[in-house]
Protein backbone atom coordinates (compact mmCIF):
# COMPACT_ATOMS: atom_id res chain seq x y z
CA UNK A 1 0.00 0.00 0.00
CA UNK A 2 1.30 3.45 -0.90
CA UNK A 3 1.78 6.20 1.66
CA UNK A 4 0.69 9.81 1.28
CA UNK A 5 1.45 12.98 3.20
CA UNK A 6 -0.40 15.92 1.66
CA UNK A 7 -1.83 19.16 2.97
CA UNK A 8 -4.06 21.63 1.14
CA UNK A 9 -4.45 25.16 2.49
CA UNK A 10 -6.36 28.22 1.35
CA UNK A 11 -5.57 31.40 3.19
CA UNK A 12 -3.79 34.73 3.22
CA UNK A 13 -0.05 35.35 3.11
CA UNK A 14 0.98 36.73 6.51
CA UNK A 15 4.02 38.71 5.38
CA UNK A 16 6.21 39.34 2.37
CA UNK A 17 8.17 36.20 1.41
CA UNK A 18 11.85 35.80 2.26
CA UNK A 19 14.11 34.32 -0.43
CA UNK A 20 17.51 32.78 0.29
CA UNK A 21 19.92 30.32 -1.31
CA UNK A 22 21.35 27.03 -0.07
CA UNK A 23 25.15 26.57 -0.24
CA UNK A 24 24.74 24.74 -3.57
CA UNK A 25 22.72 27.65 -5.03
CA UNK A 26 19.19 26.24 -4.75
CA UNK A 27 16.55 28.94 -4.24
CA UNK A 28 14.30 28.69 -1.16
CA UNK A 29 11.44 31.07 -0.37
CA UNK A 30 9.60 31.03 2.95
CA UNK A 31 6.42 32.79 3.97
CA UNK A 32 3.76 32.56 6.64
CA UNK A 33 0.15 31.85 5.86
CA UNK A 34 -3.04 32.14 7.89
CA UNK A 35 -6.06 29.91 7.30
CA UNK A 36 -9.30 30.51 9.20
CA UNK A 37 -12.54 28.71 9.90
CA UNK A 38 -15.74 29.77 11.64
CA UNK A 39 -16.95 27.79 14.64
CA UNK A 40 -20.56 27.99 15.79
CA UNK A 41 -20.82 28.93 19.47
CA UNK A 42 -23.55 27.51 21.79
CA UNK A 43 -25.43 30.83 21.56
CA UNK A 44 -25.60 30.54 17.75
CA UNK A 45 -22.93 33.15 17.00
CA UNK A 46 -19.75 32.33 15.13
CA UNK A 47 -16.17 32.65 16.29
CA UNK A 48 -13.28 32.75 13.83
CA UNK A 49 -10.37 30.41 14.57
CA UNK A 50 -7.11 31.08 12.72
CA UNK A 51 -4.18 28.70 12.29
CA UNK A 52 -0.76 29.91 11.12
CA UNK A 53 1.51 27.89 8.87
CA UNK A 54 5.10 28.28 7.75
CA UNK A 55 5.46 27.49 4.03
CA UNK A 56 8.64 26.94 2.02
CA UNK A 57 8.99 26.63 -1.74
CA UNK A 58 12.08 25.45 -3.64
CA UNK A 59 13.65 26.08 -7.05
CA UNK A 60 11.60 27.83 -9.76
CA UNK A 61 8.49 27.76 -7.58
CA UNK A 62 10.47 29.63 -4.89
CA UNK A 63 11.52 32.31 -7.37
CA UNK A 64 7.95 32.81 -8.60
CA UNK A 65 6.54 32.95 -5.06
CA UNK A 66 9.12 35.56 -4.12
CA UNK A 67 8.26 37.61 -7.20
CA UNK A 68 4.45 37.59 -6.94
CA UNK A 69 3.41 36.90 -3.34
CA UNK A 70 2.91 39.79 -0.94
CA UNK A 71 1.30 40.19 2.44
CA UNK A 72 -2.48 39.70 2.26
CA UNK A 73 -2.59 37.75 -1.03
CA UNK A 74 -5.15 34.93 -1.10
CA UNK A 75 -3.42 31.68 -2.09
CA UNK A 76 -4.00 27.96 -2.43
CA UNK A 77 -1.00 25.91 -1.30
CA UNK A 78 -0.68 22.17 -1.84
CA UNK A 79 2.29 20.32 -0.42
CA UNK A 80 3.59 18.02 2.25
CA UNK A 81 4.18 18.43 5.98
CA UNK A 82 7.65 18.27 7.52
CA UNK A 83 8.53 18.25 11.19
CA UNK A 84 11.61 20.13 12.41
CA UNK A 85 13.12 19.87 15.86
CA UNK A 86 15.40 22.39 17.54
CA UNK A 87 16.63 23.32 20.99
CA UNK A 88 14.88 26.37 22.43
CA UNK A 89 16.66 29.16 24.29
CA UNK A 90 15.62 27.46 27.53
CA UNK A 91 17.32 24.22 26.45
CA UNK A 92 14.04 22.38 25.83
CA UNK A 93 13.54 20.37 22.65
CA UNK A 94 10.97 22.11 20.43
CA UNK A 95 9.13 20.97 17.32
CA UNK A 96 7.60 22.91 14.46
CA UNK A 97 5.62 21.94 11.37
CA UNK A 98 6.43 23.36 7.96
CA UNK A 99 4.59 22.94 4.67
CA UNK A 100 6.84 22.27 1.67
CA UNK A 101 4.86 23.69 -1.23
CA UNK A 102 4.49 21.63 -4.39
CA UNK A 103 1.82 23.83 -6.00
CA UNK A 104 0.75 27.43 -5.38
CA UNK A 105 -2.31 29.07 -6.95
CA UNK A 106 -3.15 32.77 -6.77
CA UNK A 107 -6.82 33.07 -5.87
CA UNK A 108 -7.34 36.82 -5.75
CA UNK A 109 -7.81 39.02 -8.78
CA UNK A 110 -4.53 40.89 -8.25
CA UNK A 111 -2.67 38.43 -10.49
CA UNK A 112 -4.74 35.27 -10.70
CA UNK A 113 -2.69 32.42 -12.06
CA UNK A 114 -1.01 29.13 -11.40
CA UNK A 115 2.52 28.39 -10.31
CA UNK A 116 3.35 24.99 -11.84
CA UNK A 117 4.89 22.23 -9.73
CA UNK A 118 8.68 22.13 -9.88
CA UNK A 119 9.88 20.40 -13.02
CA UNK A 120 6.63 20.80 -14.93
CA UNK A 121 6.17 22.94 -18.00
CA UNK A 122 3.96 26.00 -17.60
CA UNK A 123 0.73 25.52 -19.50
CA UNK A 124 0.52 21.75 -19.06
CA UNK A 125 -2.49 20.92 -16.90
CA UNK A 126 -2.80 24.43 -15.44
CA UNK A 127 -5.88 25.08 -13.34
CA UNK A 128 -7.52 28.45 -13.60
CA UNK A 129 -9.26 29.98 -10.56
CA UNK A 130 -12.63 29.62 -12.36
CA UNK A 131 -11.99 25.85 -12.60
CA UNK A 132 -11.82 25.47 -8.81
CA UNK A 133 -14.79 23.50 -7.42
CA UNK A 134 -15.36 25.96 -4.55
Amino acid sequence: MANLIKIILIGRVGGDPEMRFTPDGTTVTSFSMAASRNIRQPDGSFKEETEWFRVSAWGKLAETCNQFLTKGRLVYVEGRLRTHSYDGKDGQKRFSLEVTAEKVLFLDKQAAGVLPPEGSVAGEGDIEPDDMPF
